[in-house]
């Protein structure tokens, strides 16, 4: 005899019907599962590598880049991408994006190596950032990268040791101004407002043995506004022409950094990120113009970099996880307890991620509150997310991680995961290994007399 199974129980719940306008997402409020990535099972993922996981698209990663290039290469004839280590300096991400012709950026001494470690020439690495050791310069220098001069101690240490070393050092100085956007980011490099920007120009191009090859910016993170990229390149050439007028100099290059919004959705945001955030093409169209339009000479423009990081991984990286249990709050509101906290999704504080079940379920959702597994009281994944019912057991996707949190994130409580990689072909590959205790030991050393307990 065939025995029927019981249906799972859904709790009741009453919703107020509005017959007026529809809500911000629009009528349809189905949801739709995420069973697989690049042709790849999630379940398959879990259970060959471990929940959580991070997942990266190599695709996805070359498509955007493509994309990013093309937007500015067909407004402007001289473009150069500079990869942002901070952003992801994992090898395997780093050599993507240097396959694609990319060169890196990096702000320490770490971030140096490792570019060098995968066969970035010295000449083709820009050292950003305001912790740069005489170690540091001196390596830079032998190796004739581009270095970008945060203060004036800095700028003395550079022509102290240009003193007594070789080759010609090759810098820039970065530049801080107000472009609209508030807070104005001036923590770094030399006010162009108060003259401190000429200031060091002024210093750079009285030493014969320092040579000036660019200008630098970096006006924020997140950027949502492109006006305010066309105004720091409006300034750049102002101190480039500047230059050329009263030293008979070329600057080679104008840097605009990076800080260009991905599709994710800042928390407080009113519609989705993939709805409002600008596009490569907006921000491409105005900076572009503007340098177009500048009084260079047509054989003069100078080169422009362009450090993009976050807008061009965040869409290649997914995070995989499990529901750990379900409970309810004391005001009665439904949270699941997931195995991914904070420590590993550092984004989860200023985003609201997409968040997606890897299987079928029923079309019954509710508000939720995603709580990670860590003994913190700020392990909240997401504060209030509208998802159909996840039992103990059932996977799910984060969407758009692959910025930022596989630099950021800590060994807290628990061990970071494996990283897997997609390739075009639909094969994973591992290209970061899961940490372990062991692992973690090796690195500390007791003393003697600590090593006998009292049990």
């Amino acid at each position: 005899m065939k025995v029927k199974q019981k249906m799972r129980y859904e709790r009741p719940i009453i919703r107020k019907l509005e017959t007026n306008m529809p809500n911000k997402y629009g009528l349809r409020t189905e949801y739709m599962p995420m069973t697989q990535i690049d042709g790849v099972p999630v379940k398959d993922l879990i259970n060959e590598f471990g929940s959580p996981l991070f997942v990266l698209s190599e695709g996805t990663i070359r498509k955007t880049f493509r994309e990013a290039r093309k937007a500015f290469s067909t407004r402007y004839p001289r473009v150069q991408f500079a990869w942002s280590y901070k952003t992801n300096y994992l090898n395997a991400v780093c050599n993507i994006f240097h396959q694609e012709g990319s060169w890196a950026e990096v702000v320490s001494g770490f971030e140096y190596q490792k570019a060098l470690h995968n066969g970035v020439p010295g000449n083709k690495i820009i050292f950003n950032g305001p912790d740069k050791t005489v170690d540091d310069l001196t390596m830079s220098i032998h190796n004739e990268s581009l270095i970008h001069i945060d203060h004036l101690d800095e700028l003395y240490t550079i022509i102290n040791l240009a003193e007594k070393i070789k080759p010609r050092p090759r810098v820039a100085i970065r530049v801080n101004m107000d472009t609209g956007i508030y807070p104005m980011w001036d923590r770094f490099g030399f006010n162009y407002e108060n003259g401190q920007a000429w200031d060091a120009l002024n210093k750079i191009m009285r030493n014969p043995k320092l040579d000036l090859v660019g200008l630098h910016c970096h006006i924020g993170t997140f950027m949502l506004a492109p006006y305010a990229y066309a105004t720091a390149a409006a300034k750049l050439i102002d101190l480039a022409l500047g230059v050329k007028q009263k030293f008979s100099h070329d600057v080679k290059y104008i840097d605009l950094g990076g800080g260009f919004a991905s599709g994710n959705t800042l928390k407080g945001s009113y519609l989705p990120g993939p709805d409002t955030n600008p596009t490569f093409d907006d921000f491409a169209e105005a900076i572009s113009s503007t340098l177009i339009s500048s009084n260079f000479e047509s054989g003069d423009l100078p080169t422009l970099i362009l450090e993009t990081g976050r807008a061009l991984v965040d869409e290649a990286g997914f995070l995989l996880g499990t529901v750990i249990a379900n409970k309810r709050s004391s005001t009665g509101k439904r949270t699941t307890i997931i195995d991914i906290g904070v420590n590993l999704l550092f984004t989860s504080f200023w985003y609201d991620h997409k968040i997606t079940p890897a299987q079928p379920f029923t079309h019954y959702s509710e508000d939720t509150t995603l709580y990670g597994p860590l003994c913190m009281n700020i392990d909240v994944v997401r504060e209030s997310a509208s998802l159909p019912l996840l039992n103990k057991g059932d996977h799910f996707v984060i969407h758009n991680v692959g910025a930022y949190n596989m630099s950021q994130w800590m060994q807290f409580i628990t061990l970071r995961p494996k990283v897997v990689m997609i390739d075009p072909e639909g094969k994973p590959h591992v290209i970061r290994e899961s940490e372990t205790l062991d692992l973690i030991n090796s690195m500390e050393r007791v003393p003697d007399h600590l090593k006998k307990s009292s049990f």
